[in-house]
Formats: C-alpha cells, sequence, structure tokens
C-alpha cells in the first residue's frame, strides 16, 4: 500500500479513536527528520512529546539495542540482572538523587510516585490510616490513568470516567499563597509540573518553584517533580528544576529515557521516601529489564557526551528570539525555555490545528494543544541550519498576510 488514505482508513478501523492525527503517514526518521510514504520529508518540531530528544535512530543507542536484544532481553525483576544497577546508578548520579525504581510508561511511573507519598505519609508523618492528601495544580497534566484523572482539571480527560480517586487538592498552578494555605496535618505531597506541556508549555512566576520548595520543607511535605516532558535537557538543564536550583524529594522521568526507541521511566528520589516499598509492595513485569537497561544508561552517556543539554540551552534561546520577531496577527505570546517552545494563538483568529496543517505542508510536523498553542519541541540534536531553514517557514505561516 503506498496511498496514504489507504493507511490511514486502516488505522481509524482498526483502532480506537483516542488521537487525531494530521494527514500524514510516516515510514523512516533520522536524526530531526521525518520520511512519510510518498518520500516527502519533514522537520520534526514534536520529537514525540520529548520521547525523541535525541534524534531518530540515533547510532549509539541502536547499536547497544541491538547488542542485547541478542544476549538477554526480558528477565522480570523476579531475578537480578548484570545491566539493571549500573543503568540506575548513573541516573541517580545524573540527576542527584539517592535510589530509584524503574517503570515503562510516564504514568506508571507517575502512580508509583503517588504510591510512595501516600505509604511515607502514613509510615513517617504518622497521618492516620487512608487519609493522606497530595495538592496538585490546577490544568495539570500527568497522563490518563484513572488515578491520575482523578485529579485532573480538563474535562475531555475526566468525562465518562467517574467515580475518582480522593485524597487530592488542586490549587492554581503559579500561586504559592494558595498552596500553602491548602496543607494540613494529613498533606503528605505535592505533585506538580515545573512547566506545565500539555497545558501550552506554561510558565510559572520566576521563583514560584523555589518558594513551594520552602513551603513543602516547612511543613514536612513531600515535594513531587514531574519532569516527564521537561527533564533531560528539554529545557536547556538536566531537570527544569535546576533553572532554580531546587532539589525535589522526588522527580518522575520518562520519555527520553527511552532515547527514541522503548518506553522506560522511573522515580528518583531520596532514599528515605522510595524505601517505603518492600517485597511485593509494587512491582512491574518489562520495569528494569536488560533491554531497557542498556538503552537508558547509553541515552544518558549521549546526552553528556554530545552536549545535548547545553545544545538545546542556546539553540533554545536562539529559536526563541526569533519566534518572537515574527511580526504575526495571530500570535498573542512565544514562552518557553531551552527546546520547548509554545506560541500561543488567538482562536478567534486561527485555529492551532489549522497552522499546524499549514506547517506540515511547509514540511515542519508539530502539533497543538487545546486549539490554542502551537508546540516546537524539536529533538536537541537538531542543527542550527535546520533551525534556521525551519524558522523561515514558520514565519511564512504566522507572519502578517
Amino acid at each position: 500500500m503506498k496511498n496514504e488514505a489507504t493507511y490511514i482508513a486502516r488505522e481509524n478501523k482498526w483502532c480506537a479513536q483516542n488521537y487525531h492525527p494530521l494527514s500524514v503517514v510516516l515510514t523512516k526518521g533520522e536524526g530531526a527528520w521525518l520520511w512519510d510514504i510518498k518520500g516527502g520529508k519533514y522537520l520534526d518540531m514534536m520529537s514525540a512529546y520529548s520521547a525523541v530528544s535525541h534524534g531518530h535512530c540515533h547510532p549509539r543507542i541502536l547499536k547497544v539495542l541491538t547488542q542485547q536484544a541478542g544476549q538477554l532481553t526480558m528477565c522480570s525483576r523476579a531475578y537480578y540482572n548484570d545491566k539493571l544497577g549500573g543503568f540506575l546508578e548513573a541516573l541517580c548520579t545524573f540527576v542527584g538523587m539517592e535510589m530509584s525504581l524503574p517503570m515503562n510508561s510516564g504514568v506508571e511511573a507517575v502512580e508509583t510516585a503517588l504510591k510512595a507519598s501516600r505509604r511515607w505519609g502514613y509510615q513517617h508523618k504518622k497521618i492516620p490510616e487512608n487519609q493522606a492528601e497530595i495538592i496538585v495544580t490546577a490544568n495539570n497534566f500527568h497522563g490518563r490513568t484513572l488515578g491520575v484523572i482523578s485529579f485532573s482539571t480538563e474535562e475531555d480527560y475526566r468525562s465518562g470516567f467517574g467515580p475518582f480517586l480522593p485524597g487530592f487538592k488542586v490549587v492554581p498552578f503559579g500561586d504559592a499563597k494558595a498552596l500553602a494555605s491548602s496543607i494540613t496535618p494529613n498533606t503528605c505531597a505535592v505533585l506538580t509540573e515545573p512547566i506545565q506541556g500539555e497545558a501550552g508549555i506554561i510558565m510559572p512566576p520566576e521563583g514560584w518553584l523555589k518558594e513551594i520548595e520552602g513551603i513543602c520543607k516547612q511543613h514536612n511535605v513531600l515535594l513531587i517533580l514531574d519532569e516527564i516532558q521537561s527533564g533531560l535537557g528539554r529545557t536547556g538543564k538536566v531537570l527544569a528544576c535546576d533553572h532554580e536550583d531546587v532539589k525535589p524529594d522526588a522527580v518522575v522521568l520518562g520519555k527520553a529515557l527511552g532515547g527514541g526507541y522503548l518506553p522506560i521511566s522511573a522515580v528518583v528520589g531520596s532514599k528515605e521516601l522510595l524505601s517505603v516499598f518492600d517485597y511485593g509492595s509494587h512491582g512491574s513485569t518489562f520495569g528494569g529489564n536488560p533491554l531497557a537497561a542498556v538503552v537508558g544508561l547509553e541515552a544518558i552517556k549521549v546526552l553528556e557526551e554530545e552536549g545535548l543539554i547545553e545544545r538545546s540551552a542556546e539553540l533554545g534561546d536562539y529559536f526563541l528570539k526569533a519566534l518572537r520577531q515574527i511580526k504575526s496577527p495571530f500570535v498573542k505570546e512565544v514562552r518557553g525555555k531551552g527546546l520547548w517552545i509554545g506560541v500561543d494563538i488567538d482562536p478567534r483568529l486561527k485555529s492551532a490545528r489549522v497552522l499546524c496543517e499549514e506547517l506540515m505542508k511547509k514540511g515542519i510536523l508539530s502539533k497543538e494543544t487545546h486549539e490554542t498553542v502551537i508546540r516546537f519541541a524539536p529533538p536537541l540534536v537538531i542543527e542550527k541550519k535546520d533551525l534556521d531553514w525551519a524558522i523561515e517557514r514558520i514565519g511564512e505561516v504566522l507572519g502578517e498576510r
């Protein structure tokens, strides 16, 4: 089959319609570029929501994956393997934490952090059984499991899926006073994104994260940061919280940890927090498998050794300034940090979806969020000349007409 409509119809027939893809059928990726089945070439400005931060088919990661795939791929945590310890040591060292628990998808790691926080509250803070509370921020996105959507404020994620899990309080993102006033003796943790990704690359007020770190310490409350999209170099630092020298009790990681090849996630945190788990209290059949371990380890090495984090900071500043210089009747605001930028579109004048479709015709693949924001998050390996190529075409789509 070479006809796009045939592939699209087949997928729509056999796959539940939980996504609304752009009308392109991809077949190949290399570095920052993608190709469709007709040979059309596109610059990837999404990186699969940061899962392809290392670029498509990175040769170093492919090499270790191929070698391990012919040796041992899966043995479960029912036994030790010779790859997991080295991977987790490197991961903990990389992000400055003491202990890790590996999982697969990002939302699995979020659920792991929630379970750890509640058990910590009962064991260490002596919260009465089944009374633990976790504070979250409005417009959050931590995944779509039933537990996580229980504290989502997005109606599309919740409609028709109740009843929901209790034990959560929602406060405005970026409002430290509201967070502080919501803490009670039963509060065990605060869970938030340092920068809200799915909400549209929403930046909190400067100093907010540092302030809530202090509030959490003052009240003996855990600070858990979801850095599944923002972490591992996306914002120009190892973690987005590093911009304010914030040291959380745990960080939730995923997406880029798999190097663009495998679903790999982890909760990385203090020994006190992650030691609440004992035999049988939590698990994952695929979490920590040797194939994932070698891929995750190489993904960390590539970030460090190829200077991708520094590249994100440098090119991100360049990209942000260039986008802000585009004179556009549609654009309300351009915001972001590193190679993670949101262009806020006035929905009264233009749909972000329509603009993404126009960008696709120019050879740029992005994706809208909430019909009002275009996200730009290219692989960190992107060349400056390719970024300039994209800036020119983005200007043609967004510029004055």
